[in-house]
């Protein structure tokens, strides 16, 4: 006879589902409200965020200044001093060598335009000077009407700039003192927690701040990757202006998406001012074979090995980053998906029981902890 279900078992199994479904939907509910929070103190919570990434770059330096005796205010005012130096030279290295060929690369633009209206003239388009005169009267006739609405797009433009600039001051103050008192704070953040609270917290912190500069150093490392060879084969074709667009390229790789397409945009026109169409066409080609190799591949590798992660968890996590909030979301997926490891990992360890192999009747916190407070950087005085 074929088995029967039983009813007490059966009950149980659906009392437990419900129970894990309601606490389930409690834990996303409060992650829901988090988010919201989160959502609302953005203008402080994106400063912060910018001010931790700029900072993990910058400490190396800090730290090997205060070793050698340099006070923490000294050490790191001279870092920031530094860094904005660095970050002037380099829009300087974008902008003067730009602004010295203008006069080469608007002349060369003028002939694109007369060999373009030459191109349509003749077969198979057999474009008159009078259509294309009709053109562009409709075209500026249908700029005028849509004045507005461009009024109201510059405006929109001028507040995001204006944001940005102060978003970038309040990161750059908000870097300093990360330098300045940065090793106060898991010390102070100990003593201010309560209970198992006081090892847990500054041990996931710690992880959390060595995440974030493996996160930073694989990303230059790519934006590097990206400079040589689209340098190198600006240089073999001959285009104008290959350390400044090089920079760019470097530069941009911070920015997801938007930045690799800006930096591929202005290398494939001024090929296309300067080299013509056929240069151009080429130039395309190598940003593109050399994007896609890095985004599919020598990205997701690297990030993999630096951040413990998968990927194919890297690649979704952009992804998803990407549809859920954009740019900034694509910038953030990485980091914040290895930082989730962290704490999941954190918590694993908490939650496992100790082998017997290892013969420690000790819970696991405790080795977490005196771990913690072996590596816990002094305070500074």
């Amino acid at each position: 006879m074929p088995a029967t279900l039983s009813s007490a078992r059966t009950r149980a199994a659906l009392r437990t589902t419900a129970r894990v479904s309601a606490e389930s939907l409690l834990v996303l509910a409060m992650l829901a409200v988090v988010l919201w929070v989160l959502g609302r103190m953005w203008s402080i919570v994106w400063p912060l965020l910018i001010g931790l990434l700029l900072t993990t770059l910058t400490w190396p330096l800090t730290r090997f200044l205060r070793r050698h005796g340099w006070p923490p205010a000294l050490a790191a005012a001279s870092v920031t001093l530094l860094f904005l130096l660095a970050a002037g030279g380099i829009v300087a290295l974008i902008a003067v060598p730009t602004a010295s060929q203008t006069g080469e690369l608007t002349d060369g633009v003028t002939d694109g335009i007369q060999k373009l209206r030459e191109w349509a003239a003749g077969p198979p388009l057999n474009i008159g000077d009078d259509e294309i005169t009709g053109a562009v009267d409709a075209a500026m006739a249908r700029l005028q009407d849509s004045v507005g609405s461009m009024v109201t797009a510059v405006a929109t433009g001028l507040s995001t700039v204006v944001n940005g600039l102060i978003t970038a001051v309040l990161a750059v103050f908000l870097m300093f003192f990360f330098l300045k008192d940065g090793p106060r704070f898991l010390p102070w953040l100990a003593r201010q927690l309560p209970g198992r609270l006081a090892t847990d917290i500054p041990a996931v912190a710690e992880r959390g701040w060595e995440t974030l500069g493996s996160f930073v150093r694989s990303q230059a490392l790519v934006g590097l990757i990206d400079a040589l060879f689209i340098g190198l084969g600006l240089w073999v074709l001959g285009v104008p202006l290959v350390l400044p667009l090089a920079v760019l390229t470097f530069v941009s790789a911070f920015v997801p998406i938007v930045g690799a397409l800006f930096a591929g945009f202005v290398a494939v026109l001024i090929a296309l001012v300067s080299n013509g169409p056929t240069d151009a066409l080429i130039v395309l080609a190598i940003i593109v074979v050399v994007q896609q190799l890095e985004g599919n591949v020598l990205q997701p590798i690297i990030q993999s090995r630096g951040l413990g992660l998968h990927a194919a968890v890297v690649l979704l996590a952009v992804t998803l980053g990407g549809s859920l909030a954009g740019i900034v979301g694509s910038l953030l997926a990485v980091p914040v998906t290895a930082l989730l490891a962290v704490v999941w990992n954190h918590v694993r360890e908490q939650l496992s029981e100790p082998t017997e192999e290892s013969g420690n009747p000790e819970p696991l916190h405790a080795s977490t902890a005196t771990a913690a407070t072996a590596t816990a950087p002094a305070p500074q005085t």
